[in-house]
């Protein structure tokens, strides 16, 4: 199968998924889109609002500063990937909790397994939390100390990974004097 076909069947588990409660309120899964042949993917936190109504990761005013900050770069969205570490918007915007962490990132795993990327972004906290505990990588820090930082996954299975932590893209609506600390930590797309 290619990777597209799939991403579709995995994207067909999660509709169906019920392992948490998130499910109860959801109005759609966002499980994710972009280029599956893509090296680059970008995993946030989790759907916002305008996601859960639309299915689209990023579709809001903070995917409105992704595509500026793409854009920054010389990229589009259909070059990458992007998803979120959970697929259903949490009440309120809330954090994600670790249970819903823990039941959904098989399905982030399996996303990465299909994609194969070089570089996967975390986009805020939760996402780079995720990926420092799941590679055990040995920067340790807040997303505030380690924004722009590329770390290397380590050996074995997932050794060609670079791991690049980044502030979410909402940080530049609530403070538009972010994008250009934003606009510099995407700059290291370009160097690696």
């Amino acid at each position: 199968m290619r990777k597209k076909e799939l991403l579709d069947v995995c994207r067909e588990d999660v509709r169906k998924c019920k392992r948490c409660s998130l499910y109860k309120s959801r109005k759609n899964v966002v499980f994710g889109e972009g280029n599956p042949e893509t090296k680059i993917v970008f995993v946030g936190e989790a759907p916002g609002y305008n996601e859960d109504v639309k299915g689209i990761p990023f579709c809001g005013k903070a995917g409105d500063v992704l595509e500026i900050l793409l854009s920054s770069v010389g990229l589009k969205r259909g070059d990458v990937y992007i998803t979120n570490i959970i697929k259903c918007r949490p009440p309120e915007n809330r954090d994600p909790e670790e249970e819903e962490i823990k039941q959904c990132t098989p399905y982030l795993e399996r996303q990465l397994e299909i994609i194969s990327p070089s570089v996967i972004c975390c986009l805020g906290r939760h996402s780079l939390r995720y990926f420092v505990q799941r590679f055990s990588l040995k920067e340790y820090g807040s997303i505030s100390t380690l924004h722009g930082r590329v770390m290397d996954a380590g050996e074995g299975l997932f050794s060609d990974i670079k791991i690049v932590a980044m502030y979410h893209p909402a940080v530049a609506v609530y403070d538009p004097g972010k994008m250009d600390v934003l606009k510099r930590d995407f700059q290291v797309l370009k160097e690696i």
